[in-house]
This record gives C-alpha cells, sequence and structure tokens, in this order.
C-alpha cells in the first residue's frame, strides 16, 4: 500500500459529505456519498486527488473516470456532472482539491522555463497518472491541519510545488493558461471565423458557446431553486432567460423534471 496514501487518509479522515474546508487556503477536502445536485455545477479551476474510491465527470459529451492512480485537472470553469462510488473494499469516497489561483499559477510560470511547444486549442480538463512526488507534495500541505500556526509560513511554498509538480505533469500545459475564457478576446485574437471558433471553443469545454451558457443558466437556476431564492418564473429571468416557459422546457430537459418539482425532489431528500 502506497504510505503517502495512506498518511493524506487518516489527514482527511475528518472530511463531511460536503466541501469541507482543511483551514488552509484554497484546500478542500469531502468525504462519502456526495447529493447528485451537488455534483452537477458549474466547477472552479481545480486540481483533485481521490484517496478512496472513484469518480466520474462528464463535461458535454466527455466522461473521464478516476480513482487513487489518477489525479483530476480542470483549467476552465466547466459546467460538468458527477458521481463519487465507494471502493471495492465499501470504504467510502475520500478526496483532497486545490482550487487554482491564477496570480500564483503565473508567477510560478515565470520562474520556469517556456516549453518549447504547447496546445492552444485543449480539452479544459484531463486525467493524469498520480506520482509520488505529488502525493508526498500534498502529505505536508495536510499535515499543516495538524500545525496551524505553520500554514501561513509554509503553505504558500507546499502550494508551489503542488502547482510545479502539475506543471512538469503529462497535463501541465492545461495550466499555462487559466485565464476565463473571454469569446471575443479569443476569436479575435486567433483571427478565426465564427466557424472555426466554435470548432476549437468545443475541443475546450466539450460544449458549443451556447451550450456552455445555457448549461452555466439551468445549474445556476437549480442552486437559487433549492436555496428558495425565488420562483422558476424569477429564477428564470434571474439567470437570464426571456421566456419562462423556455427556461421549464430546458430544465426539464436536462434534470428530469420540471423546476419547481426538482427543487422540492431534492429538498425531500436532504
Amino acid at each position: 500500500m502506497n504510505p503517502y496514501l495512506t498518511e493524506l487518509r487518516r489527514l482527511a479522515a475528518h472530511a463531511e459529505n460536503r466541501r469541507t474546508e482543511t483551514g488552509i487556503p484554497r484546500v478542500a477536502m469531502v468525504q462519502g456519498a456526495i447529493p447528485e445536485h451537488e455534483l452537477a455545477a458549474v466547477y472552479d479551476p481545480m486540481i483533485n486527488v481521490i484517496l478512496t474510491g472513484s469518480k466520474t465527470m462528464t463535461v458535454g459529451n466527455r466522461t473521464l473516470q478516476y480513482d487513487p492512480a489518477t489525479y483530476f485537472v480542470m483549467s476552465v470553469d466547466l459546467p460538468a456532472v458527477g458521481s463519487v462510488h465507494p471502493s471495492e473494499t465499501g470504504a467510502p469516497y475520500l478526496a483532497l482539491s486545490l482550487t487554482l489561483e491564477p496570480t500564483i499559477v503565473a508567477s510560478l510560470l515565470a520562474d520556469l522555463p517556456k516549453p518549447a511547444g504547447g496546445e492552444l486549442y485543449s480539452p479544459g480538463f484531463s486525467v493524469a497518472p498520480v506520482t509520488d512526488e505529488l502525493l508526498d507534495a500534498w502529505v505536508r500541505m495536510l499535515r499543516l491541519m495538524e500545525r496551524p500556526g505553520d500554514i501561513a509560513a509554509l503553505a504558500p511554498a507546499y502550494e508551489r510545488e503542488l502547482l510545479y509538480r502539475v506543471l512538469q505533469g503529462p497535463h501541465g500545459w492545461m495550466l499555462r493558461d487559466t485565464r476565463p475564457l473571454r469569446v471575443e478576446a479569443l476569436a479575435a485574437m486567433a483571427a478565426l471565423s465564427v466557424s472555426a471558433f466554435h470548432r476549437h471553443f468545443k475541443a475546450v469545454t466539450a460544449l458549443s458557446p451556447l451550450q456552455y451558457q445555457k448549461r452555466i443558466r439551468l445549474l445556476h437556476a437549480r442552486s437559487l431553486l433549492i436555496a428558495g431564492e425565488g420562483n422558476a418564473t424569477s429564477v428564470a429571468f434571474g439567470v437570464g432567460y426571456e421566456s419562462a416557459t423556455q427556461f421549464s422546457r430546458e430544465y426539464s430537459r436536462f434534470f428530469g423534471m420540471p423546476p419547481s418539482k426538482d427543487a422540492l425532489h431534492i429538498s425531500r431528500a436532504r
């Protein structure tokens, strides 16, 4: 058994079945069964490492699976649907995440040699094999939970090491630009036609620009409805729909039931 994984499982053992803060900036953990509606969301750019169990992530028509032998990188904000599973022995799902801060990534890149080549248009999420060097950095980071007085001094150094390990890995090129996607700016910079831009946009997000916008609106609307921040009509207009009927139709198609019924179903299941 990998000693780094054993140590990380011990350190993260008190995680709950929702995002559990560690006291370390941008580092969180989660354990157990996670409600489906919380796994259908717009995910922030992050590095995610599974300690026990497995996870499936779907963005558009791309689905990836990962487990303790791999780690997950998401370099842009993406609407995704996920599902988590316990291990074959029945141990609950357990994972760690580091939310990416673009300014920190940029400062680290300034100290690294520029790669000889790269991909301008590439998938914004991917899975790579985990390494002992990466897990070792995670162990030292998580041990700070037991020494909170050291967090301010040491966490920034450990965070840079985690990012460095990912940048040196097979998908490090994904972090070479963690800025938000700006449609007009990217199209103008690349001097692309509308059709060509759509192809490249889909290569990154697995969604067309329209699908991307629609997915984000629907996921945001669902969060508002579950939180009780308005009815279906007010939420529809609040997230950008001009027709409540169209909103209800697209919501039902995506989530499998009408907005109000879906929100009620989730509230009762809690």
